[in-house]
């Protein structure tokens, strides 16, 4: 297959997502893989779903991309162990060793089965070809070099069992966000969907807020406030707002709560589904200092432009990365050139 054959065949399975005709057949995709994994409701797959064929799979944004990287000098077996934490997260993966050239081995999670399955298979029907190429499997064995993604537990195992071949191996990650108080209702707001989206259950979520000292929350529960019923109406997201604000009040920890959502005061990165941690700072400087010393367990940092942040995602972007935003600053893609 030639490159160009293949980006034709992701526009074509771009297009095929985002046509209303195809409607029927998108809604039996999301009604199974919520079947199989009640995070994934219909709301938070059909997102997922849409950002792929809007950001990956537009046919100006993918041939630029693909044209800034050589093809491989062979076509190597390339093994992914995949994620599950929200719909579809593997897929981009799958989408630099296809377009690369390379063979795929997807080992995807047990809990997004169904919809990488669903996604390649529908690749294969609108271009035949692809079917020498993709192959799921149970282990890796064949594989040439491997991409996986987990845990920082299982990031020792998988560098253990990869480490005579090339690879990426990507462990625990979280967002943040930094806020001035001069964010308008409008940014508070997708602030909201940075938090919460997806549960919270992504490494692009922001689970920790830097905020001036003195920060009033009012402002910010008062801008989520429309998504409630998402939230209080799902049972897996309440039962652990339940359990999480039973440990505050037990354990008598100060927090915030707006019904489904608890603020707490904390240094660690790293929250519970339903809790967000904040950090106050009296200089960005000081923000600046910390990112930097946590550089290695964030992925992205939210905010309104500022020079001393040059790197920050626009409030409401953080879950609709683009083709060069690589999990990890990790170029997928050059690496799979090496290979």
């Amino acid at each position: 297959m030639s490159r160009n054959q293949r980006i034709n065949a992701f526009v074509k399975l771009g297009k095929f997502i985002s046509n209303p005709q195809n409607s029927s057949v998108i809604e039996n995709w999301i009604d199974h893989a919520k079947s199989k994994n009640n995070w994934f409701t219909p709301e938070n797959t059909a997102q997922s779903l849409n950002a792929i064929a809007s950001q990956y799979l537009d046919e100006d944004k993918l041939t630029q991309w693909a044209s800034q990287y050589p093809e491989p000098e062979s076509a190597k077996k390339i093994g992914i162990v995949m994620a599950g934490n929200i719909p579809a997260v593997g897929f981009q993966d799958a989408l630099c060793v296809l377009i690369s050239g390379h063979i795929l081995l997807a080992k995807p999670s047990s809990d997004d089965f169904v919809l990488i399955n669903a996604i390649l298979n529908k690749l294969t029907d609108l271009e035949p070809a692809f079917e020498d190429y993709i192959r799921f499997v149970e282990r890796l064995n064949d594989a040439d070099a491997f991409i996986a993604t987990g845990s920082d537990n299982t990031a020792r195992y998988f560098h253990y069992y990869f480490a005579k071949k090339p690879h990426i191996i990507r462990k625990n990650r979280t967002s943040v966000a930094v806020l001035t108080g001069n964010e308008t209702e409008a940014e508070l707001s997708a602030l909201g969907r940075d938090v919460l989206q997806y549960f919270g259950l992504g490494c692009r979520n922001v689970s920790k807020l830097y905020v001036p000292a003195e920060y009033d929350f009012t402002r910010f529960y008062e801008a989520i406030q429309p998504t409630d019923k998402l939230y209080l109406h799902h049972h897996k997201y309440f039962n652990n707002y339940d359990y999480n604000k039973s440990i505050f009040l037990v354990n008598a920890v100060p927090h915030y709560d707006n019904g489904f959502l608890l603020l707490r005061e904390s240094e660690v990165l790293v929250s519970a589904i339903s809790v967000l941690h904040y950090e106050t700072y009296r200089s960005i400087e000081d923000v600046k200092e910390k990112l930097a010393a946590s550089s290695e367990k964030i992925q992205c940092i939210v905010g309104s432009s500022n020079p001393a942040l040059p790197q920050t995602v626009d409030f409401g972007k953080a879950q609709s990365p683009g083709l060069f935003d690589y999990a990890d600053a990790v170029d997928t893609m050059a690496f799979l050139a090496d290979c």
